[in-house]
């Protein structure tokens, strides 16, 4: 079996095994305001890191191009509240009129 396989494998059972014990953790556990606001924050940082990544890797290096520049223009839509809508497409005229001045 390739490598790429086995570690498909290995994940999916981690992740299987991982449902199966939350079935079998105690309600008392699940139940504290301490497990609550983690796991609700959990989802929030599986997404920042992914758009983390996204945005400043290409293959195996770090680059710093159009792409940081959409990215701050949907954070500041962000902070201000603006619409999501409002800000994916701030972003993208953003990355655009980035890379039409120069930026890679």
């Amino acid at each position: 079996m390739g490598g790429i396989w086995l570690a498909v494998l290995v994940t999916a059972l981690g992740c299987y095994a991982v449902k199966v014990a939350g079935t079998m953790a105690p309600r008392r556990l699940l139940d504290r305001p301490a497990v609550r606001a983690a796991v609700a924050q959990v989802p929030v940082a599986l997404l920042a890191s992914l758009v983390a990544i996204q945005t400043v890797t290409a293959g195996r290096h770090l680059v710093a191009d159009a792409r940081l520049v959409g990215l701050g223009v949907a954070a500041l839509a962000a902070w201000r509240r603006a619409p999501f809508l409002v800000g994916v497409a701030g972003a993208v005229v953003a990355t655009a009129a980035a890379r039409l001045l120069g930026l890679p």
